[in-house]
């Protein structure tokens, strides 16, 4: 056995053992089938036009893995993980059946007072706040580290930023845990959410703090980002220097919008020639996300009924994928199949602008009778076994099975 204090950042050398049990677990028969036929099935009326990138992308699929040769190799130990591996209730609710226990949230000290120098601790793909590590360290756990290596390229930038004296502006949502765990890295840092933040702030670099314009005073500009800045921040001094950086899940083009207008800010408060020394920005959103957005937005040029985006009312890049579709046509972010509760009733999260909150809520009127182009899509964080259960359920409801699906070759 390891001695206490090791911490493993490539795995434990198991992937051969684990691989059968996780495709038992987590791939689907129509998801493989489909990709053999370019992504078009039909059966009866029904036809099934799925994105040519969806689901899992190498990083969750790395996460995962890593917990389960954590579980064989160390099967007498307790296995704690900082919270969700990954934003998906399967993959979650999958580990707990292993064994693996989910931490609550509090301050690093009470989260983490059960464990042990013996015990194995799990760090998510979204990765920990250095507090956090810092705890586990001083114990001597155990780690088993599954950060994304996209995250962690956000992480090599912030810190840049902080050695060179630059304020990490982050497009990204602030109590998120990837985003938690990108600013304790930062130094100086403001979160912003979406373009409406963004023009707040905007609005105050270009007044220089003196109100006029629409911009916000200092105080309560400092009122408004409260929970979503570092400690002591003051805009005056911090937003004279800013690098921008983002949740890598958050939606492409917003992130790169966002850079734009800031950048377009910074140079008619200070002038373009002083810009180099007042303006970074880095493209951190990972290609999984973006080629999953770039996908559905192909899949949105056909002609289509309706969508069904299947990934956790929590996974941000599922959202985002969401947000894209509702655009367009009738769309319905669900968890998983058990969502469709019936032909005429949906359990899905509303579209942004809805008129409803974030929580999910029942729709009725979803699936309409005769003959039917459904779009499907998944979240990073999904895996194909719930796409394939998804798409099993629609047939189930027309009165078909698995067995009546071809490939469709009429586009």
């Amino acid at each position: 056995m390891p001695p206490p204090g090791i911490h493993y950042r490539r795995g434990l050398g198991l992937r051969k053992e684990i691989i059968e049990p996780l495709t038992e677990d987590y791939r689907g028969h129509l998801i493989r089938f489909a990709r053999d036929h370019d992504y078009r099935l039909r059966a009866g009326e029904i036809r099934f036009l799925i994105a040519h990138e969806f689901g899992f992308c190498y990083g969750v699929d790395r996460a995962i893995e890593y917990a389960y040769e954590a579980r064989l190799r160390f099967p007498e130990r307790r296995i704690f993980l900082t919270g969700e591996i990954i934003h998906n209730p399967y993959v979650n609710r999958r580990l707990s059946e292993f064994d693996i226990l989910f931490l609550d949230t509090g301050s690093p000290e009470a989260k983490f007072a059960e464990v042990g120098p013996q015990d194995v601790v799990l760090l998510p793909a979204f990765g920990v706040p250095t507090s956090e590590l810092d705890v586990l360290r001083r114990k001597g756990s155990i780690l088993v580290d599954t950060t994304c290596g996209s995250v962690m390229n956000v992480w090599k930038n912030v810190d840049r930023y902080k050695r060179d004296g630059f304020t990490s502006v982050v497009h990204g949502k602030y109590a998120h845990e990837e985003t938690r765990a990108t600013t304790s890295r930062a130094g100086t840092f403001l979160v912003v959410r979406d373009m409406a933040e963004t023009q707040e702030v905007c609005r105050y670099i270009e007044a220089g703090g003196n109100g006029g314009a629409a911009a916000l005073t200092r105080g309560a500009f400092i009122g408004r980002f409260a929970p979503a800045c570092s400690s002591g921040f003051d805009p005056d001094r911090d937003l004279a220097r800013i690098g921008l950086a983002n949740q890598t899940t958050m939606l492409a083009s917003e992130s790169l919008e966002i850079a734009a207008v800031l950048r377009d800010s910074m140079a008619r408060r200070y002038g373009e020639d002083d810009l180099a020394a007042r303006f970074r920005s880095f493209d951190t959103i990972c290609s999984a996300t973006q080629e999953r957005q770039d996908a559905v937005l192909e899949l949105l040029r056909e002609d289509l009924d309706l969508m069904l985006v299947v990934g956790g009312f929590n996974s941000s890049n599922t959202a985002n994928l969401a947000a894209i579709c509702n655009r367009r046509l009738p769309s319905y972010h669900i968890a998983g199949p058990e969502c469709l509760l019936s032909v005429d009733e949906i359990r899905c999260r509303p579209a942004p602008g809805s008129g409803h909150g974030p929580e999910p809520r029942v729709q009725r009127g979803w699936l309409p009778e005769g003959p039917l182009r459904i779009g499907v899509t998944s979240g990073a964080s999904t895996p194909d076994v719930m796409v394939h259960r998804t798409m099993l359920r629609v047939l189930e409801f027309r009165g078909m099975t698995e067995d009546d699906v071809q490939p469709d070759e009429s586009f």
